[in-house]
């Protein structure tokens, strides 16, 4: 079975990717296998589509071939479509190059926030986006979007700084702090203490004057 799945991989490698089947046996593999597979990934960078590019460098990603890090950093330099690139810096991210979190924290504010929010997913740690959430004047988008994936990642700790941005005025902060509350303490089986985000504040000129 797995000399069939190498070769047929190298027959469908430039043909557009692996069976699942087969992809699962090189992920189970002593090594070997894995480190062909990279190296053929690492060809389809320079690939004409950018959907089999972003689709190599995904795969990169979930094998960490750190071993084809400087190829891939190449290939990060020159490339153009956004979201070829976003997707190299994920796969950069996993072969140990962690200042590429900041790029892919940074593309929530943009067209490509789905891309990276299902990234950040995939982190090992929910703290590896703390220094985001506590960062102050920081995006409202971007705080969205780190709350968003603390609320699937989260644990005790999470819900400590979370808990604060409850009562932001910034617009959807307060919303999706809530939503990530719920959702940690869902999973943790805690009862949930989300209090209502603070109310609005009526300025002088909406108070009905007496007798109104």
């Amino acid at each position: 079975m797995k000399r069939l799945c190498l070769a047929v991989g190298v027959v469908l490698l430039f043909g557009g990717g692996f069976s699942a089947r087969c992809q699962n046996e090189t992920l189970s593999e002593d090594g070997v296998v894995a480190r062909a597979d990279a190296a053929g990934f690492s060809r389809q960078l320079g690939n004409v589509d950018p959907q089999v590019r972003q689709r190599a460098a995904e795969a990169l990603a979930r094998l960490a071939a750190s071993d084809q890090r400087k190829v891939v950093e190449g290939y990060q330099l020159q490339e153009k479509d956004k979201e070829v690139r976003l997707a190299l810096d994920w796969a950069l991210y996993r072969m140990g190059k962690s200042e590429t979190l900041f790029r892919i924290v940074k593309e929530i504010n943009s067209s490509r926030r789905d891309q990276s929010i299902g990234y950040l997913k995939q982190l090992d740690s929910p703290s590896l986006l703390y220094p985001f959430l506590k960062q102050a004047g920081g995006q409202a988008k971007v705080t969205v979007g780190v709350l968003e994936v603390l609320g699937q990642l989260g644990d005790a700790e999470s819900l400590e700084l979370i808990k604060p941005h409850l009562d932001s005025f910034v617009p959807g902060v307060a919303a999706a702090a809530e939503v990530a509350v719920e959702q940690i303490e869902t999973r943790l089986g805690q009862p949930q203490t989300t209090q209502p985000s603070r109310p609005r504040t009526v300025s002088p000129a909406e108070t009905p004057s007496p007798g109104v």
